[in-house]
């Protein structure tokens, strides 16, 4: 991800959690989600203020939900977000995420701490 795209991802949605030098991220899968989305908008699956709606009525749902507010749950909505585009856009259905999600559960599970998780077929079980 491009410096100048991390910052006009910052700029576009100013509730990102950051600090002066830009997005600050608690758990490396907050990152991961941030650049995926970073990475389909410039594929052209969706544009910026179509991305800031889809996660200020995710954030709002959630919030409706009880939702404390806190920022410890925003990457949360962002991957929420992430996943309602991809399979609204037929990028992926939300069966397949789902399907992927549990595999890579089920492989995090299998695998020593520090070693790289690898998906294997018997992980979609």
């Amino acid at each position: 991800m491009s410096a100048s795209a991390a910052a006009a991802a910052t700029a576009a949605i100013p509730s990102i959690p950051r600090d002066e030098d830009g997005p600050v991220f608690r758990a490396p899968w907050e990152a991961h989600a941030f650049a995926m989305a970073l990475t389909l908008h410039e594929r052209g699956v969706f544009t910026w203020p179509e991305w800031a709606a889809a996660l200020a009525a995710e954030i709002k749902r959630a919030q409706a939900a009880g939702d404390p507010d806190t920022g410890e749950t925003y990457y949360l909505h962002w991957l929420a977000t992430l996943e309602g585009l991809v399979a609204r856009k037929g990028v992926a259905s939300m069966d397949t995420l789902h399907r992927y999600r549990d595999a890579w559960d089920h492989a995090a599970d299998r695998t020593p701490h520090g070693k790289p998780i690898e998906l294997r077929p018997e992980d979609f079980g």
